[in-house]
């Protein structure tokens, strides 16, 4: 899979004109604005770990890496791509609340999340959301973590469901550019969505990190 690296940075603008001519999923490469480490915000009381891929350290939860986010109206309409986390209950369960390494770039300071039902390998039926959180982390930092709270929503065991990213697709929220901060997990099926061209599976070494919280069973 071809992967195009982008330096946030003085040529922030210019790189990302340059990915968006290609409909392949985009890798960034952050580098850090600061070397203070924010602690994550606390899951709430009484949610269970349905499914996490954050490192054991509140300090140190993902990398400073990971693929573009950003709305259809970015640099121009030029750009809008959309990115999943799949993830696959061990049983039974009821989501409510997901938290996402989704990190603010330009644009409005805003990103929609939402979980949907498989379809082949890629985001299928939407089931709940999109639920729009606002004031997110800088690009570039860790570790705070987008958090969006949902009504609970009934998941089987065993079965893939996903975590999607996006915005809406008019202004003034069509302008969001940002980055979901990643974990290292080398051949893990994710999914895009380019230009709203629909969903594509696609295998990655680096996935997009966050967990998935509620009540089990």
């Amino acid at each position: 899979m071809k992967k195009i690296l982008i330096f946030v940075g003085l040529l922030l603008l210019c790189n990302l004109s340059l990915v968006a001519q290609t409909s392949r999923p985009r890798t960034v490469q952050i580098k850090e604005k600061s070397v203070i480490h924010v602690p994550p915000q606390e899951a709430s009381q009484g949610l269970e770990k349905i499914y996490s891929n954050l490192g054991s350290s509140k300090t140190d939860l993902y990398r400073e890496s990971g693929w573009s986010v950003a709305g259809p109206s970015a640099a121009g309409g030029e750009y809008g791509l959309f990115a999943g986390m799949p993830f696959t209950p061990k049983s039974d369960s009821h989501v409510s609340q997901v938290e996402v390494a989704v990190q603010y770039v330009s644009g409005p300071n805003q990103v929609n999340l939402s979980i949907y039902g498989d379809s082949g390998g890629v985001p299928g039926t939407l089931l709940a959301g999109p639920v729009t959180v606002t004031n997110l982390a800088d690009s570039g930092t860790c570790c705070a973590l987008a958090v969006a709270d949902f009504t609970p929503l009934a998941v089987t065991g065993g079965t893939r469901y996903w975590v999607v990213a996006d915005t809406p697709l008019t202004p003034p929220g069509s302008y969001f550019e940002g980055t979901w901060a990643s974990v290292v997990k080398p051949g893990i099926p994710s999914a895009y969505n380019y230009k709203d061209e629909g969903w594509k599976g696609s295998n990655v070494d680096l996935l997009v990190a966050g967990e998935v919280l509620g009540t089990i069973p």
